[in-house]
């Protein structure tokens, strides 16, 4: 096994197929500051985020928390969410589902159980957040998927998910309102979603 350093991969998991990928992440012992995902048949380890996206994630949570579905809650803590049809295991930034969800022994959770996810892009991250997870969560009946890209400060919203993925998104620059759709049908600021400005070399 190999781990590579632009794009981070296990390589040569081919043979064990999608549950014995997810066997071997349960082994693998990755390494401090880096997190693991299943994508497109290969393990992806990419780095943590950067400090401020603490306070990116937490505002996310303080606005939709009040307007959760009944019975839901959202949630920053790593987690993996499973889509075994598509062969896809996501550990994403923000996700919410119904509290019976998260009420397993197993690290293996269901991912068309979510109600909410959200991804704050990296530059290790960012193709797949962009591409990847859009038609896996649409496809997997996620109501709502919010892409905060980080390196272009923009926010985008997709809902409306159908069997072939997403049809309707929103794009809109940090700074800036934008609606999330049902079942939260409320409006994100995204006001102080910004990198700070550099204080030191």
């Amino acid at each position: 096994m190999t781990l590579m350093i632009e794009r981070p991969t296990i390589s040569g998991t081919e043979p064990h197929g999608f549950e014995g990928l997810l066997d071997l992440l349960d082994e693998l012992h990755v390494p401090d500051g880096y997190k693991a995902e299943i994508i497109r048949g290969n393990i992806v380890v990419s780095p943590w985020s950067k400090g401020y996206y603490t306070r990116v994630m937490k505002l996310v949570c303080k606005q939709l928390e009040p307007r959760l579905p009944a019975g839901h809650s959202i949630e920053r803590t790593p987690q993996l969410f499973v889509f075994p049809g598509v062969e896809r295991a996501y550990g994403p930034d923000i996700h919410a589902a119904h509290e019976e969800t998260y009420e397993t022994a197993s690290n293996r959770l269901d991912g068309e159980a979510l109600s909410f996810v959200a991804e704050l892009t990296s530059s290790a991250t960012r193709d797949d957040d962009l591409t990847d997870k859009v038609e896996t969560y649409g496809k997997a009946g996620v109501p709502v998927y919010l892409i905060l890209d980080m390196q272009e400060e923009k926010a985008t919203v997709l809902w409306a998910p159908t069997a072939e993925g997403y049809t309707a998104r929103l794009t809109k620059p940090f700074g800036e309102k934008i609606e999330i759709p049902a079942p939260f049908d409320c409006t994100l600021d995204t006001t102080g979603f910004q990198a700070p400005e550099a204080t030191e070399a």
